[in-house]
């Protein structure tokens, strides 16, 4: 079944309105660069999710699943399948007792606000990471000592072909290192429940307030960018190794080694998707060399290169 086709079936299921054909996919991205997808769904509710991935599957078209692309690059060849963006009809965030349950496409920075309005603690370091809950449980995000394993509880799951949903403990979530069970399953969280600890509202504001600060100081928050673009090595920095091998500021055609911190990879001004990988390699390469740590992409990079 060709995306032609796929598009035909999906049209008696879901609005027109919601899906987008040969979709800018940097549109989408906070790297504002790359390819477009053949087609980009955004169900309004789990009806049509499910009813999407039923037709995506049966099709045995590739998809993925994203958020709201903030650790995402779609190459410049673009993507040759679909897309499902968890959008507004996911969004839900509840409160009961020392329970927080938010939906897929909630922004962590939301469950962050409504965590302290409702008193509640250990949601303070996701405030400032620019993801939904189905991304920050995809990669089990972190910062500032603080991870997605710490808090969530149990999340409510639908399987990849959209014919089954199920629920998953922290446990069976294989919540790792920039991991989690989603990867290997292509499986789809619908919400995840986080249990946090009762706290002093005043106290967990000026916690947000001060992790805020601290990365508007030390992050390029004014560039597009993916946030931190590697993992963190063992035992190491991403950002000291790039800098110790003289790569700060480094650019690559639209893409630069952020001067505010190497970590970032930062789009400067019309960097295309093979500008961002090439400076990646570079990057690579070069920190190899220089301490023998092989950087591996925090970002998820999809898609094919343009072909010339």
């Amino acid at each position: 079944m060709n995306i032609s086709k796929i598009y035909e079936e999906l049209l008696l299921l879901i609005d027109k309105n919601r899906m987008v054909l040969d979709a800018p996919m940097k549109e989408y991205t906070s790297f504002k660069a790359g390819g477009t997808a053949d087609l980009l769904i955004i169900p309004k509710d789990r009806d049509e999710l499910m009813k999407a991935l039923d037709v995506v599957s049966r099709s045995g078209v590739e998809h993925l699943i994203m958020g709201n692309g903030s650790n995402l690059l779609v190459k410049d060849g673009g993507y040759r399948g679909v897309i499902i963006r968890m959008g507004e009809g996911f969004q839900d965030v509840t409160t009961e007792g020392s329970r927080i349950t938010a939906g897929a496409g909630a922004l962590l920075s939301t469950v962050a606000r409504e965590a302290c309005n409702a008193s509640l603690a250990g949601f303070e370091f996701a405030s400032g990471i620019p993801g939904t809950v189905g991304g920050g449980a995809y990669m089990n995000a972190g910062a500032y000592d603080g991870e997605m394993s710490m808090i969530i509880e149990s999340a409510e799951v639908l399987s990849k072909d959209g014919s089954r949903i199920f629920r998953l403990s922290k446990d069976e979530l294989e919540l790792s290192y920039r991991h989690s069970i989603f990867q290997r399953t292509g499986d789809v969280l619908l919400n995840a429940c986080f249990l946090l600890k009762e706290g002093d509202q005043e106290k967990i504001s000026d916690r947000i307030k001060e992790l805020t600060a601290r990365r508007t100081e030390k992050q390029p928050l004014s560039y597009p960018s993916a946030g931190s673009f590697f993992k963190r090595p063992p035992n190491h920095f991403a950002g000291k190794l790039i800098q110790d091998a003289g790569l700060r500021g480094l650019s690559l055609g639209g893409a630069q080694v952020s001067e505010l911190h190497s970590g970032f990879l930062i789009n400067r001004g019309g960097a295309t998707a093979s500008d961002i990988v090439n400076l990646m390699e570079v990057i690579r390469s070069t920190v190899f060399e220089n301490s023998g740590v092989l950087l591996e992409p925090e970002v998820r990079i999809v898609g094919e290169d343009l072909k010339r």
